[in-house]
Formats: structure tokens, sequence, C-alpha cells
């Protein structure tokens, strides 16, 4: 219980500096991806807070047992791949074309727009196409 009370907590917080940082609007995120354009630079804040938290907090917490399991489920490789490549430009394709990506899409079903619903089916299709691929 004391694990999923955690994720829930996480997951709030984490919708709430989405919203709050306006990573929930596909048009600013357009906006700040749009470096030849019209370029939006406010979510380079964002990014760099995001990515300054990130770092120390996995430093720390690599030295710390973890809370709610027996170890940390942190990735185990480093190394560069064409999957990971293949993988990473794909996501930032879809991310630079529609402004959304699943973080944000999850937190805008609260709107129930239809485009959202849409872009969260086709990415569980994508989930699910991927496990089959796999095995």
């Amino acid at each position: 219980m004391k694990a999923q009370i955690i994720s829930l907590v996480s997951g709030i917080l984490f919708a709430i500096g989405l919203s709050i940082s306006g990573m929930i609007n596909p048009e600013k995120v357009r906006g700040f991806l749009d470096i030849l354009g019209d370029w939006d630079y406010s979510l380079v804040f964002v990014m760099l807070g995001a990515v300054s938290f990130n770092y120390f907090s996995f430093k720390y917490l690599k030295t710390k047992k973890p809370i709610c399991a027996d170890t940390h489920f942190l990735p185990k490789s480093s190394k560069v791949d064409k999957q990971l490549i293949s993988g990473a430009v794909l996501f930032g394709a879809g991310w630079g074309l529609l402004g959304i990506c699943p973080g944000p899409a999850i937190v805008n079903l609260v709107t129930l727009n239809s485009s959202i619903i849409i872009f969260i089916l086709a990415m569980l299709v994508g989930m699910g196409a991927y496990k089959v691929y796999e095995k």
C-alpha cells in the first residue's frame, strides 16, 4: 500500500509540474521545438531544472536503499545502440509533430479531448505491438 500511495503522490506532483510549466499545452511545446521559427525558449528552464534535479537525485538515491522495494530499478545499460537511437528519433519526431508526449497526454485525459484520447489509444497500440515484436 505504501508503494501505491507514493506512486500516486509522485504522479500528482508530476502532473502539477507539467501543468505549471505549460508542457501539457501542445502549442507551447511546438513553440519550444521550433528553434528556426518563432522560438519559445521558456521550456529551456523547465528542462534544465528537470535534468539538474534528476542528476542529483539519481546520484543520491543510488547510495540509499529503496523505501518500497528491495532494489532500485535503474537502467543497467548505458550503451547507445541502434535500438536506442531509433526509439529516440521516433519519440522525438512524434513529440515534435504533435507537441505532446505520454506524460502530458495522460494529464490531458481529464479534458476528454478526442485528439488526446486518440493519442493515448495509438500509444497503447504501439506499446502492444512492441511487446508482440519483442517475443
